[in-house]
């Protein structure tokens, strides 16, 4: 029994070695996916880091002598808003504040995504029949509206509440794909073999089906990722996100509904704008060398 353990150990660290190998030559011959990768990380390292050395009253305080200055002006890099805050530091606490809440909604909605995935496709039967008319019933019901009735009624919202509320039915596009993977893996001769040696089903979703899911798991978390970035955003432009006194990249880019901002004061807006932009499609461009890479490794398989 410890013998099969150990095995089952160096075959998942052999699986992760060799997937790590195989991104690190996809990145190194897709360039794009490369910069995409290291921009990444340098936002958001830089904006987490970065904010800590940031007053808290950034936000808070009104300067009415700087109000409206051009960029470069002054010692402000990005120009300064309407209060006379600087720009460049309410983009960099947007930024965490949108991050905070994209980050843990995309852990929460790939977990439950796996968990269910696996789960339901591979015991099949009734069990799988109820989650698939629970997502049927979820996917046609119109989720967004639901999601800002229910931050409308919710008061006093924090950044975790805002997580939950997005993952609520988030997590439905995952369930599905991994139910999908799922079924061609269970019918594999491994899986029927690692039955007939009295193997768990928990020890053969998670130490055999996972394990060659999660080169496509990769690439859908950082797709998951982009998605995410972009419903938050959406949330808060539309004025149902975070309070008005906690920004996030959505709320500075609603000042662009301001027509004399939008026009003549496009500082406001427009680098949260790149910011959300260069993200997303960052996050695509990882997300799809990642796919490649799984599928290449589905192909060997």
């Amino acid at each position: 029994m410890a013998k099969a353990k150990k095995i089952e150990q160096s075959e998942s660290q052999a699986h992760a070695h060799s997937f790590l190998k195989a991104a690190v030559r996809e990145f190194k011959r897709d360039k794009i996916a490369m910069i995409s990768f290291f921009f990444l990380v340098i936002v958001v390292f830089g904006v987490f880091i970065g904010s800590m050395f940031i007053p808290r009253d950034a936000f808070s305080n009104v300067d009415i002598m700087d109000t409206n200055l051009a960029p470069f002006t002054n010692g402000h890099i990005l120009g300064t808003d309407d209060g006379g805050r600087d720009e460049f530091l309410l983009v960099v606490i947007a930024a965490r504040n949108s991050l905070s809440i994209s980050i843990p909604v995309t852990i929460v909605i790939m977990a439950v995504g796996i968990f269910l995935g696996l789960m339901s496709a591979y015991y099949g039967g009734f069990f799988d029949w109820i989650w698939m008319r629970i997502t049927d019933y979820l996917s046609i019901v119109p989720t967004l509206m639901i999601l800002l009735t229910l931050l409308t009624i919710i008061n006093n919202y924090s950044i975790w509440t805002l997580v939950w509320v997005i993952s609520l039915f988030s997590w439905i596009g995952s369930m599905r794909f991994f139910r999908a993977l799922t079924f061609a893996e269970r019918e594999n001769d491994y899986v029927k073999a690692s039955k007939l040696s009295g193997s768990s089903s928990l020890a053969i979703m998670w130490k055999q089906i996972f394990p060659n899911l999660s080169s496509q798991f990769y690439a859908q978390t950082a797709l998951a990722f982009a998605g995410n970035i972009g419903l938050e955003t959406g949330i808060s432009y539309l004025g149902y996100g975070l309070p008005y006194t906690t920004p996030s990249l959505g709320t500075l880019v609603n000042k662009a509904t301001d027509p004399e901002v939008m026009t003549q004061s496009p500082w406001m807006w427009l680098p949260a704008s790149f910011l959300i932009l260069a993200l997303s499609v960052s996050l695509i461009f990882i997300g799809q060398a990642l796919r490649r890479v799984a599928d290449q490794r589905q192909s060997l398989a």
